[in-house]
């Protein structure tokens, strides 16, 4: 793997119990980021800044109703940092907060590894603080169009050739 485009320093945070350890979750961090600004041609300012949420669904519920007016938990919500709306992005790119429940849930339905889900959601969250958005078709399209390249390349398999994720962003 070549040097990412944008490299970015990532804020871990755990404030809820049943994660993996953090040192695993940095790793795939980082390992799904940097593919995402390799293959996406994200573009940061140095030393742009990532907050990467590791919660539960109850936190992720309070924060999609205070936000969004769904009071429901959701697998990951996204909120961009800067007001940019073009590249390059940064110096604080944003806030990734991921629904451990949910996440756990949705891997078990899908009948795929907690891992991979995970990695997706990611990904999926990084394009959203990087302008990717799918409220519409031809957006959803390119949005998932650059997490199935992604995701190939770590070697994970097509998770909307099956059954498509539910992503309520």
């Amino acid at each position: 793997m070549s040097e990412p485009s944008c490299p970015l320093i990532i804020d871990i945070s755990i404030p809820a119990e049943g994660w993996p350890a953090e040192d695993n979750l940095a790793h795939l961090a980082e390992k799904a980021m940097a593919m995402a600004c390799e293959v996406s041609d994200l573009e940061a300012l140095p030393e742009t800044e990532v907050s990467l949420v590791f919660s539960d669904d109850d936190h992720v519920q309070e924060l999609n109703r205070t936000w969004r007016n769904k009071d429901k938990p959701t697998n990951v919500l996204s909120f961009p940092g800067d007001d940019k709306e073009e590249p390059p992005f940064g110096p604080l790119l944003g806030d990734i907060i991921l629904a451990r429940q949910t996440v756990e849930r949705e891997a078990q339905e899908l009948g795929i590894p907690f891992e991979h889900h995970l990695i997706h959601l990611i990904v999926h969250g990084t394009l959203h603080l990087f302008g990717y958005d799918h409220q519409f078709d031809d957006e959803a399209e390119e949005m998932e169009g650059e997490e199935r390249k992604i995701l190939a390349r770590l070697d994970i398999p097509d998770p909307y050739q099956d059954a498509p994720l539910i992503a309520d962003e």
